[in-house]
């Protein structure tokens, strides 16, 4: 079987490649995001903000779209691709290149109430603006889900075209994520807790039990198990990654697998990555990629120390 790579990407020095012991870089500074497998052994990313691109299962690079607004994220559904932008928009890109905005996105009941996140840090005002700050799907392609910060997760079962608001807003929603082969499964992370749906994102309901603070930032799932980041706050400077089957009842569970208990600060939106029985951990201040094969022996990637990790994807 191939050794599994993770993709790492960084705010300003392009992508990195990890295959074994072996480090490829991409993209050299550039800024690259949103990460995410494409459902054909590839991968998609966004590359400067304005461009939508794919690497194919042997590591070649190509445009799919450019954008004059700046991007946030994207899912693959069969060879149509969803795209958010950091202004709450989705636009489709179908297979021939060609763009369009969701209207029907633009219309969601409850979008008036949508707001800006933000902190008060040395005494000014900061944070992201109101965007789209990830976007999943189900297995099956039947939903469609859009994590709008701060906007709760609006739901379309029309590949689209009608949205419906589903989680409070103020829950503030930083990651949803479907599950890969089960398509009722849906996990969000929030600032109230983890969120878990079991009808493909129609209801949610929030668990802390176990968690040393509430505020969750990503969620990933492993081959049997859901991955959560948990911090007590956005900003803080240490925070930690729990994990618990995901047919299972009771506390999450520190992530174990001899790995550090805690990280330096928050592993954010897109920085946890599972692939079968292995997860990578993007530590946000020491910037290492961190791999746990099978949870039992880590591998830290240690050329990768002086990067800060904006987003992984295992492919």
């Amino acid at each position: 079987m191939p050794t599994p790579s993770i993709l790492v990407a960084t705010w300003d020095k392009g992508l990195f490649t990890v295959t074994g012991k072996m480090v490829h870089q991409e993209f050299s500074y550039q800024s690259v995001g949103s990460l995410v497998p494409d459902g054909r052994g590839g991968a998609l990313a966004i590359v400067g903000e304005h461009s939508l691109r794919r690497r194919s299962p042997e590591g070649e690079w190509t445009a799919i779209a450019k954008s004059e607004f700046p991007l946030s994220c994207c899912v693959a559904i069969g060879k149509v691709v969803f795209v958010g932008t950091d202004d709450a928009h989705i636009l489709r890109v179908d297979p021939n290149g060609a763009k369009r905005c969701l209207t029907g996105f633009d219309a969601v009941a409850g979008r008036d109430k949508w707001y800006a996140g933000s902190a008060v840090i040395d005494g000014k005002q900061a944070g992201p603006p109101l965007g789209i700050r990830s976007i999943t799907a189900t297995c099956d392609g039947a939903v469609l889900l859009a994590n709008v910060h701060v906007g709760g997760v609006p739901r379309s079962t029309d590949a689209g075209l009608t949205w419906r608001p589903t989680i409070d807003i103020d829950s503030d929603v930083h990651q949803v994520c479907a599950h890969p082969t089960r398509p009722a499964i849906v996990i969000a992370a929030a600032a109230e807790g983890l969120c878990i749906s079991r009808d493909a994102g129609a209801t949610w309901t929030i668990e802390q039990q176990g968690l040393h603070a509430h505020h969750c930032s990503a969620v990933a799932f492993g081959r049997n198990d859901i991955f959560v980041s948990a911090a007590t706050g956005q900003f803080t400077t240490q925070g930690a990654v729990y994990r618990r089957p995901i047919d299972a009842n009771g506390p999450l569970q520190p992530l174990g697998g001899g790995m550090l208990q805690w990280i330096d600060g928050v592993a954010d939106t897109n920085c946890i990555a599972s692939q079968h029985s292995t997860v990578a951990v993007a530590d946000p201040l020491r910037g290492a990629a961190v791999d746990v094969e099978g949870l039992k022996n880590p591998a830290p990637a240690t050329m990768l120390r002086s990067l800060a990790a904006r987003s992984l994807c295992r492919c």
